[in-house]
């Protein structure tokens, strides 16, 4: 075997590292930190300028760079673009990265191709004082930054009263994903009604129904579409209770998004790069909306593909950097389905009691394939989960990651799993 190719991962971690070490094409790579995990998430506050010149810092440590990916939301995806360009590597383009990533943006060019399968949207300046009367339409409506980190400052609308307590929260914290943003845009060139609006955030009009996401990847001018994954909501809360592969939509339906895709990729201009794109479909109208569109695949999704697939899609993320053709998915895996759950308690309180390492081994034991990630401690307050902001109606307690020959056996396996769990949770004292 000949010299490794150096590939840097923008926001590397240990459990996306194990999953790019079993593709068959890690044998010739050499994975490296172009910044890690930990220092793009969970901080206060980043720089992109001390970010990129960490990563130039550790590519000449290392001798070179031959590569560059990222499976992370800002500033994983913006930066791939910006280090591929620097190093004449294979990659998306910064503009349409930031096309996707600019959610007003984003609309706009969906609103060009598809735009019966878009809500209405207003983009807005949360510091002015009339902002709401100039929305243009009524509420319930969702206000949400042009940019921000899953559900961050996203707020569902009811009246003027609560939409001008909302922009209070907003005006404080509105800066912290949106300049990080602003400073790339007018750095790098982006169009001026972009770098220099003060219209931070946009309201639109509420889209509802299953939730699914389309994973693709754009090469040479074509857009192929590779898995369909269910997003599953709570019976009772508007919280995810788990990822499940594939899709179990009416096929014309998956045919519907797929067609969508295509579409909006080829218009937005996103080549050489792998994407997700989630949508509704409202049954009762046959209808399908875009909800978003992001220029990488999505990591939560990985162990599921890997279980039905035999392999990650982290091969279509790794084969496009190293300027190849992924080859398709074969359903070489274990399972004819699997699914990410997410295990919630929807009432605050402290962790009295949480599953000890001879429980999860025993479980394990019994199915193989069982993954657990615990968000909690003994003792902690739930309202201390790092990620609870993400989602103001839950606190996730457990991501686990389990496969089935079908739907019934899938559900009946975590049903199983959490019966021999000791979650306990001392509620909150009023």
């Amino acid at each position: 075997m000949g010299k490794k190719k150096k590939v840097f991962v923008v926001g590397l971690d240990k459990f996306n590292l194990s999953l790019i070490k079993q593709l068959p094409e890690s044998r010739e790579c050499e994975i490296l930190p172009a910044v890690e995990f930990s220092e793009i998430r969970g901080v206060e506050d980043f720089s992109i300028q001390d970010l990129l010149k960490k990563t130039e810092d550790r590519i000449k440590e290392a001798g070179g760079i031959d590569a560059v990916v990222s499976y992370l939301d800002f500033p994983g995806s913006v930066m791939v673009p910006i280090i591929a360009e620097k190093y004449k590597l294979p990659g998306p383009g910064l503009e349409s990265v930031m096309k996707c990533e600019h959610k007003y943006w984003s609309r706009l060019e969906q609103r060009e191709v598809i735009p019966d399968n878009i809500p209405k949207f207003k983009a807005f300046d949360p510091f002015d004082e009339k902002a709401y009367d100039k929305i243009g339409f009524k509420p319930p409506f969702w206000i949400k930054p042009v940019k921000s980190y899953h559900s961050y400052l996203a707020y569902k609308i009811k009246n003027k009263k609560q939409f001008n307590e909302c922009m209070k929260e907003v005006r404080e914290n509105i800066d912290y994903m949106v300049e990080p943003f602003s400073y790339i845009a007018s750095e790098f060139g982006m169009p001026k009604k972009i770098s220099e609006s003060k219209e931070k955030m946009f309201a639109e009009t509420p889209i509802s129904g299953r939730q699914c996401t389309v994973e693709g990847y754009a090469i040479d001018g074509n857009v192929v579409i590779y898995g369909l994954v269910d997003s599953v909501t709570h019976k009772k809360y508007p919280s995810f209770a788990r990822y499940q592969y594939p899709s179990n939509l009416p096929y014309e339906v998956q045919y519907r998004m797929s067609d969508l895709s295509r579409k909006v990729i080829k218009q937005i201009g996103l080549m050489n790069s792998a994407f997700n794109i989630e949508y509704f479909y409202n049954e009762e109208e046959n209808k399908i909306n875009l909800l978003e569109v992001n220029p990488r695949m999505s990591q939560s999704h990985a162990d599921m593909f890997e279980k039905v697939h035999g392999i990650s899609h982290h091969h279509v993320m790794l084969n496009l950097a190293l300027e190849r053709r992924p080859k398709p998915l074969e359903n070489k895996g274990d399972f004819e389905v699997a699914a990410h759950f997410m295990h919630r308690t929807f009432k605050s309180g402290v962790a009295k009691e949480v599953p000890a390492k001879k429980e999860i081994e025993r479980l394990k034991k019994k199915y193989p394939e069982f993954e657990i990630k615990i968000t909690v401690k003994k003792g902690m307050d739930l309202n201390d989960i790092e990620e609870h902001h993400i989602d103001s109606y839950s606190y996730v307690l457990a991501y686990i990651n389990l496969g089935g020959q079908n739907q019934e056996e899938l559900l009946e396996k975590y049903n199983d799993v959490l019966e021999n769990l000791s979650f306990e949770i001392e509620p909150e004292q009023k």
